[in-house]
């Protein structure tokens, strides 16, 4: 098999143990390509794109690693996250194991796709998250006003710090954070949940991606719009963000982890 490999490059430890992983895999009989971030780390060639060329992701990092990995692949392939970060929700296989699961694993191993939204401006994709886009007061302290229009009727209008628009997936993220509630990744639908709001009676929203979601921004302030963390984008001070399933999800390989086993294990239990 193929692999991609990417790993933590501001951790030394993550970077030795990447390497041993590289051994193991080339041992085993699999060829691996580096990610350039990760292969200037490790003192190897890169490649700008390797996804196009392989069967799976392995990635050694924390879930900040997982999403960023996501966000630059051009192909989306099945992802192997393995912890090496505080929770690491994404990264279902710890770094002892990690060998063994590798050593079993087989072409048509099982996926588990992993809804993203996409955001649009004005007609123009600007980009997609598999947690969450956060839009926040670009100066500090400063309130936003949004509209939230559901099937193109207004259904909520608040004033907050900023607004969440999460995926399932990203309800264990910052949305969990923030107040918002836990939401099985199967669900396949928009979780909204105002920052601070300014009136107890904004609560967050669970939304069906059946239905078409609009943003409107209506404020004297600017607001800038981060997605997954790692992409940001100024949005000014008023305009309108369309909301859609992405037609590409995150892949990832199926550990046979319960979900709600990891939320009791990783959450309740920190």
């Amino acid at each position: 098999m193929q692999f991609m490999m990417v790993s933590r490059i501001d951790d030394e430890s993550a970077i030795r143990y990447s390497r041993d992983l590289w051994e193991f895999l080339v041992a085993e009989g699999h060829s691996v390509l580096f990610e350039q971030e990760t292969a200037a780390a490790m003192g190897v060639q890169g490649d700008p794109h390797p996804e196009h060329k392989s069967d799976l992701a392995v990635v050694v990092g924390g879930d900040g690693t997982i999403l960023l990995s996501v966000q630059r692949m051009e192909k989306q392939i099945p992802i192997l996250g393995i912890n090496w970060g505080e929770v690491g929700f994404l990264a279902d296989v710890e770094p002892g194991d990690a060998k063994a699961f590798l050593k079993s694993i087989r072409q048509g191993f099982a996926i588990e796709p992993r809804m993203r939204i996409s955001l649009t401006r004005d007609g123009e994709v600007l980009g997609h998250a598999l947690n969450e886009a956060l839009i926040v007061t670009s100066r500090p302290a400063k309130m936003l006003r949004f509209t939230v229009v559901v099937d193109r009727v207004p259904a909520d209008r608040f004033r907050s710090d900023g607004l969440l628009i999460s995926t399932p997936t990203g309800s264990t993220a910052y949305a969990m954070s923030a107040g918002g509630p836990i939401v099985d990744p199967r669900i396949q639908g928009f979780l909204l949940v105002p920052l601070a709001p300014y009136m107890l009676s904004s609560r967050p929203h669970l939304i069906s991606n059946d239905r078409t979601l609009e943003i409107r921004l209506e404020s004297a302030k600017p607001a800038t719009l981060v997605m997954d963390g790692q992409r940001s984008l100024q949005m000014g001070i008023s305009g309108s963000l369309e909301v859609r399933k992405s037609s590409e999800p995150a892949l990832f390989v199926d550990a046979k982890k319960n979900f709600f086993e990891k939320v009791d294990s990783k959450l309740r239990h920190l």
